[in-house]
């Protein structure tokens, strides 16, 4: 019977589970085959895509209250996990008192996993606490097919505890896609479960 040495032998490495958010999983599996046949379109190439996701926050007369502004960077850095850019007025306007270069607000823009990772919590937990909320607007595409989505202020969002929300503000979610037109990029928003609102058939 052959001796043993004692020495215990290191387990084998686990293989690393990578993680992919679940909108984009759905869109490379099952989206991207039933946009090419619902739209009638001849290559995988041509399906509607999501681009970017920017979030704007503009805090107005309220520009110079630096709580406002710490309030306000909280709420994206806590609903976004990015840290957000401070925008500047590009013209001065006496009647507001805003000179050129002035910081007017804060800007991210989303791409990759924590696009979609944004899109599906605003989809399935911020949109339904929306007030007397009966869908979105069929109309907020441009021409381009980018849809706007306007919020009046972040306490619908559950990452945000009461004290967070105590000084109010809104913000302005453009969802740019990458498609043919308002057509196709509504389809696609479809897909990821956004909740339109019923147009009346004549």
């Amino acid at each position: 019977m052959a001796a043993t040495t004692g020495k215990k032998t290191a387990p084998k490495a686990s293989k690393a589970i990578i993680y992919r958010p679940r909108l984009r999983v759905n869109y490379d599996s099952t989206i991207v085959k039933e946009l090419l046949a619902e739209l009638d379109l001849k290559n995988p190439h041509q399906v509607p895509k999501l681009e970017k996701i920017v979030i704007n926050i503009g805090l107005g007369r309220a520009k110079d209250d630096k709580k406002m502004m710490e309030a306000a960077t909280n709420t994206i850095r806590k609903v976004t996990g990015q840290q957000p850019i401070q925008t500047a007025a590009k013209n001065s306007i006496a009647g507001f008192k805003l000179r050129e270069g002035n910081k007017i607000g804060l800007k991210v823009t989303l791409r990759g996993d924590k696009m979609y990772e944004f899109l599906d919590r605003l989809i399935t937990l911020v949109i339904p606490q929306l007030r007397d909320f009966h869908g979105v607007s069929n109309r907020a595409f441009d021409r381009q097919g980018n849809y706007s989505l306007g919020l009046q202020d972040q306490s619908v969002f559950p990452d945000l505890t009461f004290e967070e929300t105590s000084k109010s503000h809104g913000m302005q979610i453009v969802i740019v896609i990458n498609g043919k037109d308002k057509v196709h990029s509504k389809a696609l928003l479809q897909k990821f479960g956004m909740p339109f609102e019923k147009e009346d058939k004549e």
